[in-house]
Parts: C-alpha cells; sequence; structure tokens
C-alpha cells in the first residue's frame, strides 16, 4: 500500500505539470459528463469534519457509480491537508481548491504512457480482486 502512495504522489504532480489534473467536485462531475473517455483516474478525499457532510457522501456516492460504470480506477485518501501539499493552490486564481474529488484525465488517444498510472491501475485491480471496490491510500510523509 505504501508504494500506491508514493505513485499517487508522483501522479498528481506529473498530471499537474501536463494540465491533465481537475479538481473539484463540481468540475469533475462536469467534466466526466462532457468527456468521460479522457478520464484516466479518480480520487476522492476526506477529512473527519466530512464524514458527516450528507452532501458531499451523495456526490461521492454517484462519482463511484459513474467511475465504476466506466471502468475508471478510483481510490479514497483521508488526508486533505497532505493532498493541498502535492497538488497546491490553482495555478489560475492563487486559491485552495475544492480537493475532495481529482480526476486524471489523458488528453491524447493512445494516452500517455505514466508507470505510477499504471501501478494505481495495477493496485487498483487488486483490491478489487479482494472486494474492495474504492481502496483507501496513505500518502508519504
Amino acid at each position: 500500500v505504501q508504494g500506491a502512495g508514493q505513485a499517487l504522489h508522483k501522479l498528481l504532480l506529473s498530471a499537474q505539470r501536463r494540465s491533465c489534473l481537475t479538481a473539484g467536485v463540481y468540475e469533475s462531475a462536469k467534466l466526466m459528463n462532457v468527456d468521460s473517455d479522457h478520464v484516466a483516474f479518480c480520487v476522492l478525499a476526506t477529512d473527519e469534519e466530512d464524514e458527516g457532510d450528507v452532501a458531499l457522501q451523495i456526490h461521492f456516492t454517484l462519482i463511484q457509480a459513474f467511475c465504476c460504470e466506466n471502468d475508471i480506477d478510483i481510490v479514497r485518501v483521508n488526508d486533505v491537508p497532505k493532498l493541498a501539499a502535492i497538488v497546491g493552490p490553482s495555478e489560475v486564481s492563487g486559491e485552495q481548491r475544492d480537493l475532495h474529488c481529482i480526476l486524471i484525465t489523458n488528453p491524447n488517444e493512445d494516452g500517455w504512457k505514466d508507470p505510477d498510472l499504471e501501478k494505481l491501475n495495477y493496485f487498483c485491480e487488486e483490491r478489487r480482486n479482494a472486494n474492495d471496490w474504492v481502496p483507501t491510500i496513505t500518502l508519504p510523509e
């Protein structure tokens, strides 16, 4: 699992450099509605204070269902501040983004071959075989 956390950390940085990262529940939902074929990976993130947010949990359920239906691998992260330290504020506005949902997109048809994305796809496949459909990943320190 530690290898998965490291792979996710590297993938987020790589996707951000390539402008292949969409952050935010609403932004992600819009993208999935318009261009789901190019979504390669989904990260859902919560903290303890989010557990009681019914609206957020409903959004998560819908996003998970959409990802399962469209064969998009999905993981959970339980540390939004750590995610914020990796992804940082919006490059456009400089403001902190909603990091509850992050999509990694693949802009071209043949896709970009990212070894960390492949590691995470393999990790998710292994977890599904153990009936863990949305595995939780711990990001490295």
